[in-house]
């Protein structure tokens, strides 16, 4: 058993202003001298690359169906033991979605804080904040925090709309300074925002706290990361840059554990794959950097070139739209793609497709998520279908020869032995 002060940062909704205040939070944390590990709840990878760059320490997933009970177990346990803080950044509203970061904050004890935007609002945040607090009694309760703050008489108007039995945590003001940018998919990519460390030291000295440090919460030993050594001396390629740079930190472990030797490489930049056996496309932002992508015949080649050979390929969502024949963006401009896939894609105005993803192979199942504004027209019959836990339609999974590609972005901890399959030929 292992005890360290933990907070999951909660909100009645998204864009409430949880990753700015998280990220304030570590900042604030770690210049005073204690070690800060964050975790992220549910599928998301831009918000995690934020929370990194403010904690200085890579940022998990803990999200209960794509890695289990058992396994975010482990992961608190390990990070109570080498922390002197634990911040958990929910996802959308506190009990929004099964499982809910509710769900997670009352399986493990942890006290929520709640993170409301009070730019447009008084008394009415003392009613947000009691509905937050009372709606399950088993969720434990921290406080609250007022976002985007007009000054101190607006703090102190919310704080006396409170119920003297709910802890006033403080408040962020409200300065366009410090905010992070947005588009489609979510935030701009950490590596995107020129003056972010700026902007989190920012928010770290604006916030107001009448929470220093919160309780501590005793985590117990749950289930380590072990598997076999499925691809001992495995060669992987993995696209690493600004048009692919979706990757959970955890299905990186998971191959070194797995005996792969890792090389990351730049589709837009690089004219040549490392050295592989294998190559794995994650997703990311490649409708932002068609010029690039289409310029760089050498590398569209040397791809062509990989899966003639048989060796296998990886294509996730972003991934998946690099190896369709053309990608058309949101202003109608159409590029040449790799063109290993019989496939259009064109980009959306509007979201498409969202949510968890369990797809069954080889008799096993593997999951994850799906998020994307894109539509893919192919004539070819998916190899297997997934399934959304909360309905809704699952995406096709496709292939190709070797090659493998799906909306799904697979969270490879949730079954080692499919992810060797998909990387051994």
């Amino acid at each position: 058993m292992h005890h360290c002060p933990a907070l999951l940062v909660a909100a009645p909704a998204s864009g409430q202003g949880k990753t700015l205040v998280t990220a304030a939070l570590a900042r604030r944390h770690r210049l005073a001298g204690r070690r800060v590990r964050i975790f992220k709840t549910g599928p998301d990878f831009l918000d995690p690359m934020i929370l990194e760059r403010a904690s200085g320490q890579p940022v998990h997933q803990l999200d209960l169906f794509m890695a289990g009970e058992a396994r975010c177990r482990q992961l608190l346990f390990e990070a109570a033991e080498r922390s002197e803080l634990i911040l958990i950044e929910g996802v959308m509203g506190l009990f929004d979605g099964q499982p809910s970061s509710a769900d997670l904050a009352a399986l493990f004890s942890i006290p929520v804080l709640a993170v409301i935007n009070a730019s447009a609002m008084a008394q009415t945040f003392g009613a947000i904040a009691l509905g937050l607090a009372s709606y399950r009694k088993e969720v434990p309760f921290a406080g609250v925090l007022a976002n985007r703050v007009a000054g101190e008489r607006h703090a102190q108007m919310l704080k006396d709309a409170l119920p003297s039995f709910l802890p006033w945590a403080g408040f962020l003001p409200r300065q366009e300074a410090m905010a992070l940018p947005e588009r489609h998919l979510g935030l701009v990519q950490a590596s995107e925002i020129g003056d972010l460390d700026a902007r989190i030291d920012l928010a770290a000295e604006s916030l107001q706290l009448d929470l220093e440090l919160p309780q501590a919460v005793a985590f117990s030993a749950g289930e380590s990361l072990q598997s076999a050594k499925f691809l001992d001396g495995v060669r992987i390629a993995i696209a690493r840059d600004a048009a692919f740079s979706f990757i959970y930190p955890a299905n990186l472990e998971l191959l070194a554990a797995m005996g792969a030797q890792i090389r990351f490489f730049s589709p837009i930049a690089d004219a040549q794959l490392p050295d592989c056996d294998a190559l794995w496309l994650p997703g990311g932002y490649p409708e932002l950097h068609l010029d690039g992508l289409t310029a760089n015949g050498a590398m569209r080649q040397a791809i062509r070139t990989h899966f003639a050979a048989g060796r296998p390929i990886l294509a996730e969502c972003g991934g998946m739209l690099y190896l369709a024949e053309t990608l058309m963006d949101v202003r109608g401009e159409r590029a040449d793609m790799v063109g290993l896939l019989p496939a259009r894609a064109t980009m959306q105005p509007r979201l498409v497709a969202l949510g968890l993803q369990a797809v069954e192979m080889s008799g096993e199942v593997i999951r994850g998520h799906t998020f994307h504004h894109s539509r893919l027209e192919t004539a070819l019959a998916p190899a297997a279908r997934a399934t959304n836990p909360r309905g809704g339609d699952g995406e096709a999974v496709y292939r190709v020869g070797n090659l493998t590609a799906s909306y799904v972005h697979f969270y490879f901890p949730s079954n080692p032995r499919i992810v060797a399959q998909l990387f051994r030929a």
